[in-house]
């Protein structure tokens, strides 16, 4: 009996010292005791990019610039695919507003008459897979009729040709037609330039004849 009660005396201060001992140092990540481990680097906050859609392109803002009422705002199409892609025609853009209402939009080919300089004719183009073409959207930030409420729009969708599915474009700032309701769109063509912050250049000198928006 008292070696028994002995054995069991022994197990409890045993207990009772791995109860008092400090706990292990921790490994770093090589292995070794006492070296504090390496932070886990902070998991990225930038946005990931656009999806490929299901027909293999993405659509994307390029940037818009501004002067005297005027804005242009580039769109790249990209064939994201495996398969080439083929485009003639116009995109087809259309506006939502903060609410996601449709605005009623009138949509002008070339950009005629807001402005000249984008209304080069369609060609037939083919993409393949990661070659990109590119489009311009134009439009005046005009009120003419202080009885019309000016219209912006927050969101955007544009289809690459008629009769094509339409893809979300996200955008950096409203679409600011005023009350003017017209919005033009450039013929697409082959953009071989880096991807730019701004949109294609027109191709001659702005139009200088007076049109209904320029009078203000």
């Amino acid at each position: 009996m008292r070696t028994a009660a002995a054995r069991i005396g022994v197990l409890a201060g045993v207990t009772a010292l791995a109860a008092c001992a400090p706990g292990p140092t921790p490994e770093s990540a090589s292995g070794r005791p006492g070296t504090p481990a390496r932070p886990t680097p902070a998991a990225s906050t930038s946005p990931p990019p656009p999806a490929c859609s299901p027909e293999g392109i993405r659509i994307t803002e390029l940037g818009v610039s501004a002067a005297m009422g005027l804005r242009a705002m580039g769109l790249e199409l990209v064939n994201c695919g495996d398969r080439p892609y083929v485009l003639r025609g116009y995109p087809v853009p259309s506006l939502r507003d903060a609410d996601r209402d449709p605005l009623a939009v009138q949509i002008i080919p070339g950009a005629r008459p807001i402005t000249s300089g984008f209304d080069q004719p369609p060609t037939r183009i083919v993409l393949r897979p990661g070659e990109r073409a590119s489009a311009a959207l134009l439009w005046r930030n005009l009120v003419t009729d202080a009885t019309v409420v000016a219209s912006n729009g927050a969101y955007l969708d544009v289809a690459p040709l008629p009769g094509r599915p339409a893809h979300p474009v996200e955008l950096d700032g409203p679409i600011d037609l005023g009350n003017t309701g017209r919005l033009g769109v450039s013929a697409w063509k082959r953009y071989n330039g880096a991807t730019s912050t701004q949109p294609p250049a027109p191709s001659g000198p702005p139009s200088t004849a007076p049109t209904p928006d320029s009078r203000l």
